[in-house]
């Protein structure tokens, strides 16, 4: 290492590796090396632009000139006033996974509230607008949908809640959050259970989007493949559409799955419609040719895309999360 080199490092690492990582630089070149930790939150379809503007930069350092060297570089992307944090290395690492932790408690939270709104004939859309516009609350990350999913949220609440264990906190709240979401991952399999009464097998079923979320292709602990490894299991014959992802399913399913190049292609006799993921190629679509190609006008939408009235007056059997179900007048 050059003499004036700082280490820092990006990744999510397990609270303490900054320290190791120190001590193990400090045993192979026989002098004390700057080992900084500074987390990144870029999100998935978005890092560029979370890259050049971030909402604060975090950096865990031990000298005043790391501090200064990590100040320096990001100077040009914290123009607008947004904060550089400085801290310990170790309260850096704990940052970027409690961000994470509370993100994934929101999302879990607002869907167990979908799920009892259900259950009690309220409308999760009109009490979500009533608690959000508490300044407190807010509006992000409280939409409802099938759980999440991806690379980041599912790993750092179960690593956070590991490291909780390992010095004898008991991490309730984030084992909940863990439960929930896993929960919510089958809310549209036993919505469609229902729906036919039990009788899968045989059942056409087209799936509207496969990664976990929009922009991306990732399908890591996608919701999408938890349902398409049930409704497999049950005898369905499955024809799936995502913008991006396609590949990434086909090189796990094969010829298990029908794949659709245009999202109307996969309808046709389709005794049912589950949507998976909000692409914007989603949100207005033809409904009266979704319609004509389906065999049963049936639609289990697990992010909320359409309004119940729409649903009504089109003719559609429509599930949603957190609402009535509609059926045709």
């Amino acid at each position: 290492l050059p003499a004036e080199a700082i280490v820092v490092i990006k990744s999510t690492v397990p609270v303490g590796t900054n320290t190791k990582v120190h001590e193990r630089l400090r045993e192979l070149t026989g002098r004390v090396c700057d080992v900084a930790s500074n987390p990144e939150f870029l999100k998935e379809g978005a890092a560029i632009n979370d890259f050049q503007y971030p909402d604060r930069v975090v950096i865990g350092v031990r000298t005043r000139e790391a501090e200064e060297a990590l100040s320096e570089l990001y100077a040009p992307f914290l123009r607008t006033d947004k904060p550089l944090l400085v801290m310990s290395p170790e309260s850096a690492e704990l940052t970027k996974y409690v961000a994470n932790a509370l993100l994934s408690t929101k999302i879990s939270f607002i869907n167990e509230m979908a799920n009892l709104c259900e259950r009690l004939g309220g409308d999760i859309n009109d009490v979500r607008r009533g608690i959000g516009h508490d300044r407190r609350i807010g509006f992000a990350f409280l939409f409802p949908g099938v759980g999440y999913g991806g690379s980041c949220f599912p790993k750092d609440v179960r690593a956070l809640a590991h490291l909780a264990r390992e010095v004898g906190v008991e991490p309730l709240l984030l084992d909940a959050v863990d439960e929930v979401n896993n929960r919510q991952k089958h809310v549209l399999l036993h919505k469609i259970e229902a729906h036919f009464q039990g009788h899968l097998a045989g059942k056409q079923i087209a799936i509207w989007g496969l990664s976990f979320k929009p922009r991306t292709d990732d399908i890591r602990e996608a919701p999408a493949l938890t349902l398409i490894d049930h409704l497999l299991q049950r005898g369905c014959r499955l024809a799936v559409h995502d913008p991006e992802a396609m590949r990434n399913v086909q090189a796990i399913y094969g010829d298990r799955l029908i794949y659709g190049t245009l999202p109307l292609d996969v309808l046709e006799g389709a005794d049912a419609l589950a949507i998976n993921t909000e692409w914007g190629e989603f949100r207005n679509p033809d409904f009266d040719e979704m319609r004509r190609r389906m065999r049963q006008p049936v639609i289990f939408d697990g992010r909320n895309l359409y309004e119940l009235e729409t649903m009504r007056a089109h003719g559609f059997t429509y599930y949603s999360i957190g609402r009535a179900p509609v059926f045709p007048a």
